[in-house]
């Protein structure tokens, strides 16, 4: 029995420590890749695509609800606002919460069509719900201006540029998910020092008896933990590929 219990031990510290490295690894290729992107001309003009998805996700779960989606405002500065209206009681409280988790789920999808060699596709539904938002619901001068071109773009690489279209898709992909994580950490730190200012999390806050800071720490934890799984479909993919070279 002690021999059988040791190697339990030691069995549940291998694999707690290999977790603990997969979580490390995360925040390291995190930090890195976000530093890394500052450096590409243009980058910060697709870093709304992370912005997209958020106010689609709350135009999006509006709609489920039966809801009415008023407009959508896209911003220069990577902000943006959905306008809606639903009934009262727990409908705002699930309008507010989606914003967040529905990014972080996009930037999940978009890795996992990459691992699927799906990269069309991922291209092709970036363009969609661009369209759907251009079509039904954004009506400022910048929103149009950079949805349209957003559309124009990814159906160039689609159609016209097919080689360059998966180092384009990955570029796209990487913004996303790097903006998923950073706009909760931005969320958490607005939370701790200016509680009314923290956007979805003071909405929630004002919506329930839990505190803006509660719903920042849940944003950032599932922000990061779609962030180890899409990294995951990164890694397992580019090793394939590299199985498949060395044949």
């Amino acid at each position: 029995m002690t021999t059988l219990q040791q190697e339990y031990n030691v069995y549940f510290e291998r694999e707690g420590a290999e977790d603990m490295n997969k979580w490390l690894k995360t925040l390291l290729f995190l930090v890195g890749s976000a530093l890394l992107t500052r450096f590409i001309p243009f980058s910060s003009l697709f870093r709304n695509l992370d912005t997209m998805f958020h106010e689609f996700g709350h135009a999006l779960m509006t709609l489920l609800l039966s809801g009415d989606v008023l407009r959508i405002e896209l911003y220069a500065d990577h902000s943006g606002v959905t306008y809606s209206a639903v009934e009262a009681g727990l409908r705002p409280v699930l309008v507010s919460l989606s914003g967040y988790p529905l990014a972080s789920l996009f930037a999940l999808l978009l890795f996992y069509l990459y691992s699927r060699g799906r990269v069309r596709w991922g291209l092709l539904l970036s363009a969609a719900v661009a369209l759907i938002m251009l079509v039904l619901y954004v009506r400022g001068a910048f929103g149009i201006l950079w949805l349209s071109g957003l559309i124009a773009l990814n159906l160039a690489m689609v159609f016209l540029w097919p080689k360059a279209s998966k180092y384009y898709y990955l570029f796209l992909a990487f913004l996303t998910l790097e903006e998923s994580v950073t706009g909760t950490l931005y969320l958490l730190s607005a939370s701790l020092f200016s509680p009314s200012r923290a956007g979805d999390a003071s909405n929630l806050a004002g919506l329930t008896p839990l505190p803006a800071i509660f719903w920042a720490v849940v944003f950032f934890l599932f922000s990061f933990l779609c962030a180890k799984w899409s990294l995951g479909y990164f890694f397992r993919q580019e090793r394939l590929q590299r199985q498949k070279g060395g044949r």
